[in-house]
């Protein structure tokens, strides 16, 4: 399997400088700062980078185990919220929720709920971010 790279520079001290994020693939290119990051400040962060990485892995895990057990969806849409606070002085990513609609015919809400919750643990995103104390799921069917 292919391995991923992204690059990051980062000018200056912690609250007065800025730094740029950029994808290999050349698909996103963004500046960052401590106002981006910490505040409501413009630019990216890594914390929505993270969020758009679990919400795009669990909307292909989630498609992957409907597929897999009969139920092909229409669609998945998942939005990934990454909360990140202070913990013992420290900045920690402390919760992540996903929540997701998918449109699937032919399924029952409790083999969705059941599918749903297993690609959620096995997600290759949630697993990587196993030191997370909290990743929820809310999913409901369109």
């Amino acid at each position: 399997m292919p391995v991923r790279k992204a690059k990051a520079l980062w000018e200056g001290g912690l609250r007065s400088g800025k730094g740029l994020m950029r994808l290999q693939s050349q698909a996103f290119e963004g500046p960052y700062s401590f106002p981006s990051r910490f505040e409501e400040g413009p630019g990216t962060n890594p914390e929505e980078l993270i969020a758009a990485a679990h919400a795009g892995c669990f909307s292909m895990a989630l498609a992957a185990s409907l597929e897999r057990e009969g139920f092909p969806p229409k669609r998945v849409s998942t939005e990934a919220r990454v909360h990140l606070e202070m913990v013992e002085g420290k900045a920690t990513i402390t919760r992540i929720e996903l929540i997701a609609e998918a449109e699937v015919p032919g399924i029952t809400p409790e083999k969705f709920q059941e599918i749903a919750q297993a690609a959620k643990e096995g997600c290759p995103v949630s697993r990587a971010l196993g030191a997370v104390k909290e990743i929820t799921l809310e999913a409901r069917l369109a």
